[in-house]
């Protein structure tokens, strides 16, 4: 069994309904779908600036209203940690110089360390990282 992790560009995406998205997503068991806790950071930290920025009642309504979609949908997924294991791993791959941002390379550290795939479309970024296995789902 593959296990999946899922980024935050495939997360939004399901979340809006996206047909490929879904239809691979439906395609797997809970247990083979994961998201890292630094994705949870990221979505939740997205939602947070859009309340906080909110100028309007709807819209700071609709901004409430996404995140609490948000936090029910990751309250369901495995999270995977980004502990000391992880970290090391994360670091490795700081020192690699691959021109890759911190947060997609403590995705593809906490994919690595429990062997799993990268789902994601930044192929060009995540394909670029070492040993890391990586799908796009947003495509047919």
């Amino acid at each position: 069994m593959s296990r999946y992790v899922l980024d935050s560009d495939i997360l939004s995406l399901l979340q809006h309904n996206h047909a490929a998205v879904r239809a691979r997503f439906l395609a797997h068991t809970s247990d083979e779908l994961c998201v890292a806790v630094v994705t949870v950071d990221e979505q939740l930290r997205g939602w947070y600036t859009l309340v906080r920025s909110a100028k309007k009642r709807d819209q700071l309504a609709l901004a409430y209203a996404n995140l609490a979609k948000s936090i029910s949908f990751l309250s369901k997924a495995t999270i995977l940690p980004f502990d000391e294991a992880t970290i090391d791993r994360f670091e490795q791959l700081k020192k690699l110089k691959l021109g890759i941002g911190s947060p997609d390379l403590r995705l593809a550290a906490t994919a690595l360390e429990v062997k799993a795939i990268a789902v994601t479309r930044n192929l060009r970024d995540f394909t670029a990282i070492p040993g890391l296995v990586v799908e796009d789902w947003s495509r047919l």
